[in-house]
């Protein structure tokens, strides 16, 4: 008996620590540039993608992309915007605009060398080398719940890899399982998330108006 109540508590000391760590601990420093948020994303045209020629800067020259708080307040600017790094080997160009054919999901992926951003949502996830953090992202899933007005949101951490066969595949702290993949059917991006299923999604060239401001 006395180890089944070891085992009980030392379960119960896990799960609040796993709490805390996820709700409660402090908000990783936000390490973007504030120029990025304070611009708007929503007036430019995702069909007329940078030039990788390396004429510019490179990845490390960037300083990492998160999420401010919970969510960002309006649809920022490009992370790598001055970014020209060719592709790294393996790596394919998945960059653009891209909405959810028949739905309302829409994100933005940036690319250069061997790194990648994503945001949408109200959130942004910067993955590969850059000036100021680590290469994992470290940032949140957006707003889950809120106590007192205060809004509670998950950190996560992803890094990438990619797959043989040319996808996209985000995995957990960046070495554990892969939880989410994106590759490319002739025009059409495919999103595979776990509470999602498969998503389909089609280029756009000017965000829409509802993106604009995050939802939730």
């Amino acid at each position: 008996m006395k180890y089944l109540i070891r085992g009980f508590i030392g379960l119960a000391v896990l799960v609040v620590f796993a709490f805390w760590f996820i709700f409660l601990s402090p908000r990783p420093v936000l390490t973007i540039d504030p120029a990025v948020l304070a611009g708007d994303g929503s007036v430019l045209d995702y069909c007329q993608m940078p030039v990788l020629d390396g004429s510019g800067k490179g990845a490390r020259d960037i300083a990492k992309g998160n999420t401010p708080g919970c969510l960002y307040h309006h649809f920022p600017l490009p992370v790598l915007a001055a970014c020209t790094a060719p592709l790294a080997a393996g790596v394919k160009d998945l960059r653009g605009l891209w909405q959810e054919i028949g739905g309302k999901h829409v994100e933005r992926i940036e690319q250069c060398g061997a790194r990648i951003v994503i945001t949408s949502s109200g959130i942004i996830h910067d993955m590969g080398p850059n000036s100021t953090a680590g290469e994992t992202s470290n940032d949140t899933r957006g707003t889950m719940f809120r106590i007192g007005g205060k809004a509670f949101c998950p950190r996560t951490s992803a890094g990438t890899t990619w797959s043989d066969d040319g996808k996209l595949e985000l995995r957990i702290f960046g070495w554990g399982p892969v939880v989410v993949r994106r590759y490319l059917e002739g025009d059409t991006l495919v999103w595979e998330y776990p509470t999602r299923g498969t998503t389909r999604m089609k280029r756009l060239c000017k965000l829409p108006p509802s993106e604009k401001h995050p939802s939730r």
